[in-house]
C-alpha cells in the first residue's frame, strides 16, 4: 500500500537501469558487490535484490528499470517484500516518479471484503509533493472494489448507496429517479430493461462544481448483473456479469479523482442502474421501446441492453448542452475480439479530443485505442418497424455498430465512448486479476490538461 511520508524510518529502494549497473556497483563495498553479482542483478525490468550493509544485514532494496521506469517497475514489489515501510530514492522527474509510486499501489491492491489475507503488504512512503498519487490510487481502488463486488451486494440500490455516500462526502447534489418515476421523466428504456429485477431500475444523477464552469458529463453503464434477459446467456457467458456495471464504476472513480483535485468544471455524472433479469414482466425480443428523445427502438436481442439504458442517459445529458460527454461501458464482446481484454476501445466524434485522450493515456501508461465510427455501417441498425434496431443481424463489426447506435442520440455535442473490459484476466505488474480501471486515468489526464486543477483537498 501507499501511505503519506511523515519522516518515519524506512528501508530505501533504489532504481538502477541496465546501463548504469557497472558504474553503480563500483561504488559498493566488496561484500555488497559480490552479493549483487551472485544474485545476477543486471537492472532488467522486474529484477530486484536486497543489498547488504556493512554488517551483512539487508539494508537497501535495488530494483531494475529495464527500458525505463514506469508503472510496472514496482508493480509486483509490494507483494514480494516483507512487511514494513520503504522509501523510494530516485532522481526521476516528478511525472515519472509518480507513475512508479502509483505502480506500487496498484500492484498492492487487494479485494478483502469477504476474505482477509494473512500478511499485510509492504508500505511505500509517498512524499508530500506527490500526494496526488494517493488520490489517484483511491479513485482506481474504488472502481476496482465496485467491479469486484458480487451482484448480490451490488444491485441498483447498492450502487445508489455507494454514489450517495460519495455525494455526501464531497458535497455533491444527488437526485435518483426510481421505478415508475422513470416513466414520468420519459426514461422509458431504462425502466423497460430493469423492471424485471427485484431491485428497481433507477437513474443516478450526481452534480458537482460551479454551474458557471465548463460543463462535462460522464455517463456509465450500470448493469449490475446481466443474465442476458429472455435471450439468456450461457453459464460461461454469465459467470463474470457482476462486472457489467464496470462503466458506472469508471465514471464514479473518475468523478472522485476530479473532485479530489477540485477541477474547475461543472461535473455531471449519470448512471442508469439496472439488473437485466428474467421474469414475467421482462422486456422481450420484438418489443418496440421509445427512448427519451422519442426515437423508437425495435428489440432484436435483450442481451444488447447496455446501449439501451445509455441512450436514455445520453438524451437527458443533451438537454444541458455540455461541452463534452464521455461514457464508459462494458458494451461488446466484439471490442475484445478486436483489441483483446487489456486495451479499451475508444470511439469519438471530435478528432482533437480523441487525440488528446490518446496522448494523455500514453503519458499516464493507461493506453486506449481509437476505433472508427464507420458511417456506412449505420444502415445495419435500420428496422422495418421502428427508427432503429438495438442489435443488427450481422455478427460482424459489433463494437462499431454499438457505438453508432449510441451516436444517434448524441447530436452535435463532442462525445467519447469507451468500450472496456473492466477486468484483468491475467496478473501483470500493477494489474492483479479482477476488476480494473481502463482509460480512467487517461481521461483524467486529458481533463486536467484541458481545464487545470485547484490542487488536492
Amino acid at each position: 500500500m501507499l501511505v503519506q511520508d511523515s519522516g518515519q524510518a524506512a528501508t530505501p529502494i533504489r532504481l538502477v537501469a541496465p546501463d548504469a549497473v557497472d558504474a553503480w556497483s563500483s561504488s559498493l563495498t566488496d561484500i555488497a558487490r559480490a552479493w549483487i553479482e551472485r544474485a545476477g542483478f543486471a537492472g532488467r525490468a522486474g529484477q530486484s535484490a536486497w543489498l547488504p550493509g556493512s554488517t551483512g544485514e539487508p539494508e537497501v532494496v535495488v530494483v531494475g528499470t529495464g527500458d525505463g521506469a514506469g508503472i510496472a517497475t514496482l508493480g509486483d514489489l509490494a507483494r514480494q517484500l516483507s512487511e514494513g515501510d520503504y522509501r523510494l530514492h530516485t532522481d526521476l522527474a516528478p511525472e515519472h516518479r509518480r507513475r512508479v509510486l502509483l505502480g506500487w499501489g496498484l500492484g498492492a491492491y487487494r479485494f478483502e471484503r469477504y476474505r482477509k489475507e494473512d500478511r499485510e503488504p509492504a508500505r511505500l512512503l509517498v512524499p508530500p509533493d506527490d500526494a496526488v498519487v494517493l488520490d489517484e490510487l483511491d479513485a482506481v481502488h474504488w472502481c476496482r472494489d465496485l467491479v469486484n463486488t458480487p451482484a448480490g451486494d451490488m444491485l441498483p440500490h447498492d450502487l445508489e448507496r455507494e454514489a450517495r455516500a460519495f455525494a455526501d462526502a464531497c458535497g455533491a447534489a444527488l437526485e435518483v429517479t426510481t421505478g415508475e418515476a422513470l416513466l414520468e421523466r420519459r426514461l422509458r428504456v431504462i425502466h423497460a430493461v430493469g423492471r424485471a429485477s427485484v431491485s428497481a431500475p433507477r437513474l443516478i444523477d450526481l452534480q458537482w462544481g460551479d454551474p458557471g464552469h465548463p460543463r462535462v458529463t460522464l455517463i456509465g453503464k450500470g448493469v449490475c448483473f446481466d443474465s442476458g434477459g429472455l435471450d439468456l446467456k450461457t453459464a460461461a457467458g454469465m459467470r463474470l456479469m457482476k462486472k457489467d456495471m464496470g462503466g458506472a464504476a469508471h465514471v464514479l472513480g473518475l468523478a472522485k479523482l476530479v473532485v479530489s483535485q477540485r477541477m474547475p468544471i461543472s461535473l455531471r455524472v449519470l448512471v442508469p442502474a439496472v439488473e437485466n433479469a428474467v421474469a414475467g414482466n421482462a422486456y422481450r425480443p420484438g418489443d418496440v421501446l421509445q427512448a427519451y428523445d422519442d426515437t423508437t427502438i425495435e428489440i432484436d436481442n435483450t442481451d444488447a441492453e447496455g446501449r439501451l439504458i445509455l441512450c436514455d442517459a445520453i438524451g437527458l445529458a443533451r438537454g444541458e448542452d455540455p461541452e463534452l460527454i464521455v461514457d464508459f461501458a462494458t458494451l461488446t464482446g466484439a471490442a475484445r475480439v478486436a483489441l483483446g481484454t487489456e486495451l479499451p476501445a475508444m470511439f469519438a466524434t471530435d478528432d482533437a479530443v480523441a487525440d488528446g485522450i490518446a496522448a494523455a493515456g500514453r503519458r499516464a501508461e493507461d493506453p486506449v485505442w481509437r476505433m472508427p465510427l464507420h458511417a456506412p455501417y449505420r444502415r445495419l441498425l435500420d428496422s422495418k418497424v421502428a427508427d432503429l434496431v438495438n442489435a443488427p443481424e450481422t455478427p460482424f463489426g459489433g463494437a462499431i455498430t454499438a457505438a453508432l447506435f449510441l451516436a444517434h442520440f448524441v447530436g452535435d455535442i463532442p462525445w467519447v465512448h469507451f468500450d472496456v473490459m473492466a477486468w484483468n484476466q491475467r496478473a501483470r505488474p500493477a494489474h492483479p486479476v479482477g476488476g480494473e480501471a481502463m482509460g480512467l486515468r487517461a481521461v483524467y489526464r486529458y481533463l486536467e490538461a484541458r481545464y487545470g486543477t485547484a490542487g488536492g483537498t
